[in-house]
């Protein structure tokens, strides 16, 4: 799953180098409490991202409401403020298939780079670029199964991970990935997708209605009905 968390009216959740070790370390601290495995992150000044595996159907809103819990009275207190840090519930999408969940990666890790705050990944602190090029050891972060498979040593995977990261972004997967977390749409292949309309699930935005119209009687007056 890719989770999105935004500071309420887009205002800083992290003001310092302590409050994102503090988040980290809760994360750190509940993740294997709900069973979900991190693959990826980015802690951004004023919104997270997380890329994450949950082993039970719950797992991830526990998560995400546990981290609240903590972490949303640690900076209230810090910082002399009252009420609600994060703008309503979190967003989020299922991802499936080698291409989105490698696509979540890198738009997960890149976001730094597409906010101009840093020229390069691996200049940002506070993401899993450099557990997921090797450059750092983190615990938080568990190499997801279509990681792995990016080659069969763990240098290798290294390397052709960071030279992932480094080609030329494509424009239309993180449009994809945008609308389906804004929306709650699986990030899917085409299996997954027609299993899932087969199930009745909802994969795609619904196309807007058509204007109600008001019809005219035979001397061309409006008849006046409510559209329902």
């Amino acid at each position: 799953m890719h989770v999105v968390q935004r500071g309420n009216n887009r205002a800083a959740c992290f003001a310092s180098d302590s409050d994102y070790l503090c988040y980290l370390t809760y994360l750190r601290m509940l993740s294997p409490k709900h069973g979900c495995a991190i693959h990826a992150y980015c802690l951004m000044t004023n919104h997270v991202h997380l890329l994450l595996t949950p082993a039970a159907l719950h797992g991830c809103s526990n998560l995400i409401r546990d981290l609240g819990r903590r972490y949303v009275p640690y900076f209230n207190q810090r910082y002399g403020r009252t009420g609600t840090l994060w703008e309503g519930r979190y967003r989020s999408c299922v991802v499936e298939s080698a291409r989105y969940v490698l696509a979540c990666h890198r738009y997960i890790e890149t976001n730094p780079v597409r906010a101009r705050m840093v020229g390069h990944p691996g200049e940002y602190s506070w993401s899993s670029y450099a557990a997921n090029t090797g450059e750092a050891e983190d615990v938080l972060v568990s190499p997801h199964i279509e990681y792995l498979a990016l080659g069969d040593s763990v240098v290798g995977r290294r390397t052709k991970y960071q030279r992932m990261l480094d080609d030329a972004e494509d424009e239309d997967a993180v449009e994809a990935i945008r609308r389906s977390t804004n929306g709650g749409l699986p990030l899917a292949g085409e299996s997954l997708r027609a299993e899932l309309v087969a199930a009745g699930k909802k994969v795609e935005h619904s196309p807007p209605g058509p204007r109600a119209r008001a019809p005219r009687n035979n001397q061309g007056d409006l008849d006046l009905e409510i559209a329902p």
